[in-house]
């Protein structure tokens, strides 16, 4: 009797098994949830639509990341929701840069500021706070690199959606963001039109609220849609949807007719061809050069006027425009010099328009708050290299670069743009940052876990 117990248990647990397969278990919504959640609203839902109940400009993406700030905070008093805990240089320089803005931020309320600068500053610290909530968010609630991998899917397929409402704007003259209307939400008139124009050609806008950032956030996923196709066809898993992808978010970078943009791309594209192995290196330079000429192609005169961009650039007028301003900031500067004016007291409206990220950030933040926003552009990317000099999984190695493009692409385009003055750009930025942060956590727990090398000849 014993035995046919045995074997009746064993056919039981046998047929369980079996069960199992064939209904696996459910992910369970976790932090990773809830980030896919912000990239949904910050990247589909049109930067135009704001909350239609409170007097602030308030996107629904801002809400979000307050929560998921909220959430972080709860998170962290706990242990029993899954949140990481201990050392994070990525966190530590988000926070030395939340630091600055508290700073600058009791400063320029402390005297006495004009009612419109102090309107902004007030709305201005609660955008920055959400910003960096949602950083810190992100690199402590993504624990694996599998749900690290989903939310950086979701974030390519958003980014290609982007482009192909901008590339439709682009040929067509249609703005399909336009037709979105959702309960709650009201059009915000921000004073930019959504389809510009250069030479004969329309410059496009997708979601968000201007070509140029447009062009930098399809710039700023143009590596990681290398890498999925690149990941696809080592892992013999269908790789067209990527493809795809990349093709979108490289033609949307194109078309936005953006330096920002272009530079972002070429960023991303020596970053990404110095890291992948010798033979990828000649099909990424030999399908990038293809994929420009055929572009120029299909879009005739594209090629000539991003030429024209560059070739006649000391002869432009937004670039002698951005020029011109210099000496007026440097007076600025001179006036606070340790932590600025106050963030988002340099009204474009009331003062001039910097189209430089780091100088504006030297105006309203000061030396400090300059600091500390280059220190947490090399933290992430020291996060990047560190994954890379760490990991043996080639896959997350290859994440590592597509990041590192990434979060440089939208550093170095802060020289030639306010990143911090529009919300989408904004977003994606510390999102990468914080997604830097969770990246080198797992690949520090897969080196404490894999199993050491054996030793030859022992």
């Amino acid at each position: 009797m014993s035995e046919q117990s045995a074997q009746s248990a064993q056919s039981e647990q046998s047929a369980r098994s079996l069960r199992d397969q064939d209904n696996p278990v459910r992910q369970r919504a976790d932090g990773a949830t809830l980030v896919c959640l912000f990239l949904l609203a910050l990247l589909i839902i049109p930067a135009r639509l704001v909350l239609s109940f409170v007097p602030m400009t308030l996107p629904p993406a801002l809400v979000v990341a307050l929560l998921l700030g909220v959430l972080w905070l709860s998170g962290q008093m706990v242990d029993t929701v899954g949140m990481s805990k201990g050392r994070s240089l990525v966190r530590t320089a988000v926070a030395l840069y939340l630091a600055a803005h508290l700073a600058t931020y009791g400063v320029a309320t402390r005297r006495w500021l004009p009612t419109d600068e102090l309107t902004v500053a007030d709305s201005s610290i609660v955008r920055i706070t959400a910003m960096i909530a949602l950083a810190v968010f992100v690199c402590d609630a993504i624990r694996t690199k599998e749900r690290l991998d989903r939310v950086l899917k979701l974030l390519l397929g958003c980014a290609a959606v982007i482009a192909f409402i901008g590339l439709v704007q682009f040929g067509l003259g249609v703005d399909l963001a336009s037709y979105v209307s959702l309960p709650g939400l009201r059009t915000q008139d921000n004073g930019y039109s959504a389809m510009e124009s250069r030479s004969i050609f329309r410059r496009p806008t997708g979601t968000t609220n201007h070509p140029i950032e447009y062009g930098l956030v399809c710039a700023m996923a143009v590596p990681l849609g290398a890498h999925y196709v690149f990941k696809a066809r080592d892992d013999g898993t269908p790789y067209m949807r990527w493809l795809v992808c990349l093709a979108l978010v490289g033609l949307g970078a194109l078309t936005a007719l953006s330096r920002t943009a272009l530079v972002g791309v070429a960023v991303a594209g020596v970053i990404m061809v110095a890291t992948l192995p010798k033979r990828r290196k000649i099909t990424t330079l030999v399908v990038g050069g293809g994929f420009f000429l055929g572009a120029s192609l299909v879009v005739p005169g594209l090629f000539g006027t991003i030429r024209g961009m560059f070739s006649n650039i000391e002869d432009d007028p937004s670039v002698k425009a951005r020029t011109a301003d210099y000496e007026a900031a440097a007076e600025q500067i001179d006036l606070h010099p340790l932590l600025g004016r106050g963030f988002g007291t340099y009204l474009p409206t009331k003062y001039t328009i910097l189209d430089n990220q780091f100088l504006l950030t030297l105006i309203e933040n000061g030396y400090l708050g300059l600091f500390a926003l280059i220190g947490m552009f090399l933290a992430a990317a020291f996060a990047a290299i560190r994954v890379r000099m760490i990991s043996r999984d080639e896959h997350l190695k290859s994440l590592a670069s597509a990041l590192l493009a990434g979060v440089l692409a939208g550093g170095i385009g802060s020289i030639t743009f306010d990143l911090l003055g529009f919300s989408v750009a904004t977003g994606l930025v510390f999102t990468m940052i914080g997604l830097t942060g969770a990246l080198l956590r797992a690949a520090q727990e897969e080196r404490k876990t894999a199993p050491e090398p054996e030793v030859q000849g022992a």
